[in-house]
This record gives structure tokens, sequence and C-alpha cells, in this order.
């Protein structure tokens, strides 16, 4: 099966548990507290997706080194994809008006396509 189709199936995977961890601190904290929801949500489901997207997707393998040295690329793409959903989320709330459930879903399949791409060729490529 190709790394894209293996792709969308462990990251629809991964963003549907970010996103069910969103709503929950939405749950938790309030709607008004929706960029700490999501920044939570990012940290703890970020430890998932390395695991899927190293094990599943771009299949890498190596020692100690080589999982510490992809995990540490990995948080540089999610730097950038996080900056990315940050900037999306607050534009359709402020400015589209959109709720934080929708606005987040909507910023989560807005982010898919870049961060395949940074994985693919940067975190996971040897």
């Amino acid at each position: 099966m190709p790394d894209k189709i293996r792709f969308l199936l462990v990251g629809g995977f991964n963003a549907t548990v970010s996103y069910l961890m969103y709503v929950g601190f939405i749950l938790l904290l309030g709607e008004a507290k929706y960029w700490l929801s999501m920044t939570l949500a990012w940290i703890f489901s970020s430890f998932i997706s390395f695991a899927t997207q190293k094990i599943f997707v771009f299949c890498t393998k190596g020692n100690f080194g080589v999982w510490v040295k992809e995990y540490v690329k990995c948080v540089g793409v999610w730097i950038v994809a996080y900056t990315i959903n940050a900037v999306m989320l607050e534009m359709f709330v402020r400015i589209a008006e959109i709720n934080v459930y929708l606005a987040q879903f909507l910023a989560i399949v807005c982010t898919t396509i870049s961060s395949y791409i940074l994985f693919k060729y940067f975190a996971f490529k040897h």
C-alpha cells in the first residue's frame, strides 16, 4: 500500500484522537479556553502520532539514536503544523465566527497536506 494511503489512514486516526482530546479539553476547560485545549491536545497526541507515523506509514528502522533523531525532527514538523493550526483556528473563530468545534475540525483538515510533506521529506527521510 502506498505511503500516501497509509498516511491518510493513520493520519485520519491521529486526527480523530487529537480532535477527541480537543473536545474533551473544551468540555473540561470551557469554550473560552480553545487555545489551551488545542495546545494540550497537540502535546498529548504528538506521542501517538510519532509512533504511528514511524511504524505504520514510513516504516523506518533503527536503534534508539535513530528514534530520538526522528522524534526531534517530528517536533519541528509539529511546531510548523501547530502554527498553521493555530492561525487557521483563530481565523475561523474570530474572523469567520465559526464555533470552536467546527473551526478545529477544519484547521486539522488544512494541516494534513503540509504535515505529510514535512514528515515524508524531513522527519522520516534517511
